[in-house]
């Protein structure tokens, strides 16, 4: 017989992921000859691979596992701990946690640090922030609100970085400290407190999503043969206006000072227009605790922060980049619900930073994590382990 036709067919296997023992045998020498006829016995020992923790059989292979299953997969310790167990591996979640908690703290806290002096040297950052429940925070009820805030570069950054930071409140002060040093644009929301809080180095911009939104709503409450004459839909529509110009601009692919032009020309006097129009509207509008009344007076309220963003042909229209960003914490957070120590929402944020940031730079999580673990460990410095860097793309790229 001879071959007329080949055929292939290619399925995809999946096996359960295994876990193995190794061992590191570290021999140690001496002189027989010496003991008989020297005075001294010279010893040599093998040259000891350092532990990423002492006493510990952890590996910075295991420890990165489990910080990806929770911290990128969002599935918590106790479902790790059940299937681990299921395939015969006796590893309690608080040991997981001790080491999540041990290897956070003395490896990866000091990379946390240097990627916050390289966030501060950006001229333009985005922020927000969401809520954390903390059970055994000293002098809080275990059920009060802490938050998680979140600071990232623009998309203009060459060496992009996303931090989180855990404090006990939402006080402005948190941001204030955090943003010690910096000088220049930060996007943010219309809360309060990034306006009335900061330095005069920092100059706030407003989220003409948020706004937009708050005339989505009102015309969702409509009935929807109504919507199209609500003057909702005239606040709606100017800021319509504005989102495609702004998409025009980068389908053009404009440099800063080409957009900042464009601007200038066309979105400023839309912009200028609204707020007249919005003047006009919450005088003469005889409910402003409506939906329709407050969304002309948020508009009106966020004027002066909402205008900055035609200062600089960088800035962008929307904080839509920092509430990206915030979404994989809030998502974790439905899984794992809450944090149990102040140490434990710390280096939880910490890992998190980590984590988005090795994503917005091209790398593999895991891949960056197990790095890290491996490297710090042997000596390397913080500052040489930062994710854009060509020896950690090399060696980490997704």
């Amino acid at each position: 017989m001879e071959q007329i036709g080949k055929e292939v067919q290619r399925t995809l296997v999946l096996r359960p992921a295994t876990a193995t023992i190794r061992e590191d045998v570290y021999y140690t020498y001496a002189c027989r000859k010496c003991s008989i006829e020297a005075t001294e016995t010279p010893i040599l020992k093998t040259e000891r691979i350092p532990p990423v923790i002492s006493g510990s059989y952890a590996s910075p292979e295991a420890i990165a596992h489990i910080m990806v299953q929770k911290f990128v997969m969002a599935s918590p310790l106790y479902r790790q701990e059940q299937e681990l167990n299921r395939s015969g591996i006796q590893l309690s979640r608080q040991t997981m946690s001790n080491w999540v908690l041990t290897a956070g703290e003395r490896w990866l806290l000091p990379v946390y640090h240097a990627l916050h002096k390289e966030l501060l040297t950006n001229e333009i950052l985005h922020a927000d922030e969401t809520t954390l429940m903390v059970l055994r925070e000293p002098e809080r009820r275990a059920r009060q609100r802490s938050y998680v805030w979140l600071y990232r570069t623009s998309g203009n950054a060459l060496r992009p970085v996303v931090l989180y930071d855990y404090q006990p409140s939402r006080a402005g002060v948190c941001a204030s400290r955090f943003l010690e040093g910096f000088s220049g644009y930060l996007h943010t929301d219309g809360y309060e407190a990034y306006h009335c809080s900061l330095p005069e180095t920092v100059c706030s911009v407003g989220c003409w999503a948020h706004m937009r939104r708050k005339f989505t709503d009102t015309l969702r409450s409509l009935p929807k043969e109504l919507r199209s004459r609500s003057p909702a839909q005239t606040g709606l529509d100017f800021c319509n206006r504005l989102f495609a110009l702004e998409a025009e601009f980068l389908r053009q692919a404009l440099s800063a000072e080409q957009r900042y032009a464009q601007r200038k020309q066309r979105s400023e006097p839309i912009a200028g227009k609204f707020f007249r129009w919005a003047q006009n509207e919450y005088e003469k509008n005889p409910v402003p605790k409506s939906l329709y009344g407050a969304a002309l007076g948020y508009a009106l309220r966020q004027q002066s922060w909402l205008m900055h963003v035609f200062c600089d042909g960088r800035l962008e229209l929307s904080n839509n980049r920092a509430e990206r960003s915030v979404r994989p914490f809030a998502i974790g957070r439905k899984n794992w619900l809450f944090s149990n120590t102040p140490l434990g929402a710390k280096i939880s944020a910490v890992i998190y930073s980590l984590v988005e940031t090795a994503k917005i730079n091209g790398l593999n999580p895991a891949s960056y994590l197990e790095y890290l673990l491996t490297a710090l460990p042997r000596g390397s410095q913080p500052e040489d382990c930062l994710p854009w860097l060509p020896a950690v793309q090399a060696i980490c790229k997704a």
